[in-house]
């Protein structure tokens, strides 16, 4: 049976939780409200919001210039796992008898620079005017002075002070004469004769300089492997062989006192000019009418060589492109086509990555070379390098000991 629900206990009220409060009943006690902040003295800084600053606006945005040319980091010459090492531990070493010789485009070298020596003789003729009986002297002393060429102390002056070259630290020494003994030794020439010098520069490259000298950047010397190397320095003992640097010293030595007279010709004509167009047409007039008496009487006194030496630059730009090929085939010869071609990729790389620069600053529009600009290079464009080493790519390298 089901039990009835328990009654309230007297002096109880029952308890309903719906039912609205009496009126009379006193109300519950609410909870206390938070604490506010009080207000903060006048003195008092008030609160950083972050949210109320106003927002910085991005900076504009960078000019689409590429960054300076950095090289990639190639294989060091100790890397002996580099497909381009080499092996620089040789036996005898088979010195051949003639130590240089004079090509073509050295002997055409010298004749190229034959109207520019006349011009020049004929300067120290007219200065050597001023010294009277002793004048004969001076023109000899001249004469005499392209023997510098080949006196060592002039040498390291000409490195040191105009090709910017320093002496190799005894580290680099030990990086450079192992690579230019097996260079050396595969050519049959003494290696002593010649002095090696480092240039400070990140970019690849070498020189050949006057009748001893040959220089390589810091970045060949560390960053190349050391077959790689050994091409760069045999190329450039092929411009030494072949007597390319000591004919093209000789000329620019023999041509120096007439490209300062052209220079000097050149400012005093300048500023003739300039005075002149301060009387006007009359004062333009007789200063051109000058000079070209002077110009003419110049080149029939001379038979016409001044007009030649308008070609000259083109032609000897043409000559050097050709002793550049043939060093490139001097150094396949001794067996570095391989790492030469390597060489010649990262020099394109290398001047291809300069032209994306000078475009970059010229708006994104590149920069054509003009036609001029081609012919008076100095050196022959990649593809064509590459073009002359196939023969040397294809067959492979046996040694043979030179002629004694």
């Amino acid at each position: 049976m089901t039990q009835p629900p328990p009654y309230p206990q007297p002096g109880l009220p029952p308890e309903y939780p719906y039912a609205p409060a009496h009126p009379n009943t006193a109300p519950a006690p609410q909870p206390a409200p938070p604490p506010y902040p009080q207000t903060p003295p006048a003195a008092a800084q008030p609160p950083h919001y972050p949210y109320a600053v106003a927002p910085t606006p991005p900076p504009p945005p960078a000019p689409s210039v590429p960054p300076p040319y950095v090289p990639p980091p190639y294989p060091q010459a100790a890397d002996e796992t580099h497909p381009h090492h080499i092996s620089t531990g040789h036996g005898r070493v088979h010195i051949r008898k003639d130590q240089r010789r004079t090509d073509a485009t050295a002997v055409g070298s010298l004749l190229l620079h034959l109207p520019n020596f006349l011009c020049s003789l004929f300067v120290v003729g007219l200065v050597s005017l001023f010294f009277g009986g002793f004048g004969i002297l001076v023109v000899l002393a001249w004469l005499a002075s392209g023997a510098l060429a080949f006196y060592r102390p002039a040498e390291s002056a000409f490195a040191r002070h105009l090709l910017r070259l320093r002496r190799p630290t005894p580290q680099e020494r030990a990086k450079l004469e192992p690579v230019w003994r097996e260079v050396t030794a595969r050519a049959g020439v003494e290696g002593r004769t010649y002095e090696l010098w480092v240039e400070d520069s990140d970019n690849l490259n070498a020189v050949a300089a006057a009748g001893h000298i040959v220089g390589v950047t810091r970045f060949a010397m560390n960053q190349l492997p050391n077959g790689e190397l050994a091409a760069v320095l045999a190329h450039e003992l092929g411009h030494h062989v072949g007597g390319h640097a000591w004919s093209g010293l000789l000329g620019y030595w023999y041509a120096l006192p007439g490209r300062i007279a052209w220079r000097l010709l050149k400012a005093v004509s300048g500023l003739a000019y300039k005075v002149s167009r301060v009387f006007g047409c009359f004062g333009i007039a007789f200063v051109v009418l000058f000079l070209g008496v002077i110009a003419l009487a110049t080149i029939s006194t001379l038979y016409g060589l001044p007009l030649l030496v308008l070609g000259v630059p083109y032609a000897l730009a043409a000559v050097g492109r050709r002793s550049e090929l043939r060093a490139d085939e001097h150094a396949a010869a001794l067996g570095f086509a391989p790492m030469l071609a390597a060489v010649l990729g990262k020099l394109h790389q290398q001047e291809q990555y300069a032209q994306a620069a000078l475009a970059a600053r010229n708006g994104g529009v590149p920069v054509e070379e003009s036609a001029l600009s081609k012919l008076l290079s100095s050196h022959p464009d990649h593809h064509t390098r590459l073009h002359h080493l196939q023969p040397y790519l294809q067959q492979p390298y046996v040694p043979q000991p030179p002629s004694r």
